[in-house]
Order: structure tokens, then C-alpha cells, then sequence
């Protein structure tokens, strides 16, 4: 997906599933482009849902080969609430910590995210789960199917947990 003088057009869809929490876990986007549809997925053998969903956008952003203006869906609270209602940057501002004090989860996701949020223009929209918008039943499928998988790698965001 290439840069034609302005910005290429992206719209992303993104789901993030666990089978407990921690547990298995699995991620996956769909990236569209003009006439391009691409299916991205991963997974963890010991991981959240929450560090899923973070997961599955920024496998989308990162397959972004050029600076894109993104319109994304997910069906995350946690997420869209992280970047709309700007808890994202105020964690920064507070050294990495919550309102209340403690540190932020899932900070190296976090981080990971930002620096992709500054090289392309993201739209995040929420959008209910199961309510039988195509593409997030269709992450939300491919973002199971990959949580039941064997052999799974470790996730390195847990492995000090």
C-alpha cells in the first residue's frame, strides 16, 4: 500500500481475543485499501485481552508500509477509550501512571502504539461486538482460531508477570 501525494486512504477493523484472562490469546486486523483486503492475525500462549486488542491495531499499523490516514474500528472499550478520551497521553504526562497512582498496563504496548499514532492519522471508532458488523466477526473469528493454536509463542509483555 503505497503514498500517491497525499496520504493512501486506509480503513482498519481489529479484534483481540483470550481463552481466559491470562490465557491464550490471539489477535487480528483487516486492512483495506482501494481494492486491497488483507488479513493480519497473532497470537500468545499466556497473554490478555486487553494486550490483544492493543495487538491487533498495531499489527495493522505496523503492516502500514507508508504514513496513511487510518480510520480503524474496534470493539475494545479499553482502546478506544485509551486514544479518544486521552488517557494514552495523559498517562504520559504522568510518568506512566494512572489517575489513581498506579502504573499503567500494558505500557510496552502502549509505547509500541504511540510511536505508530505519530506516523500515521488514526480515526479510531467503537463498534459493538457480535452485533454482526462483517469485518469484526470476521476478526473476531480469525482472533479465536489463532488463541486456540498450538505452540504459541510467549508474550514478552508478560513474561515478567
Amino acid at each position: 500500500m503505497s503514498e500517491s501525494g497525499s496520504r493512501t486512504k486506509v480503513i482498519v477493523y481489529t479484534d483481540g481475543a483470550c481463552l481466559g484472562n491470562p490465557g491464550p490469546g490471539g489477535w487480528a486486523a483487516i486492512v483495506k485499501s482501494g481494492q486491497d483486503c488483507r488479513e493480519l492475525v497473532g497470537g500468545y500462549r499466556r497473554t490478555t485481552n486487553n494486550r490483544m486488542e492493543i495487538s491487533a491495531l498495531i499489527g495493522a499499523l505496523q503492516y502500514l508500509q507508508a504514513p496513511c490516514s487510518v480510520e480503524a474500528y474496534t470493539d475494545s472499550r479499553y482502546l478506544n477509550d485509551a486514544l479518544n478520551k486521552g488517557w494514552l497521553e495523559g498517562w504520559v504526562r504522568n510518568g506512566w501512571r494512572t489517575a489513581s497512582k498506579k502504573p499503567v498496563k500494558n505500557r510496552d504496548l502502549w509505547e509500541e502504539l504511540r510511536k505508530l499514532l505519530q506516523r500515521h492519522e488514526v480515526s479510531l471508532n467503537w463498534t459493538r461486538a457480535h452485533s454482526g458488523q462483517k469485518e469484526n466477526e470476521r476478526c473476531d473469528h480469525l482472533a479465536r482460531q489463532q488463541a486456540r493454536k498450538k505452540d504459541l509463542p510467549g508474550d514478552p509483555g508478560m513474561e515478567s508477570s
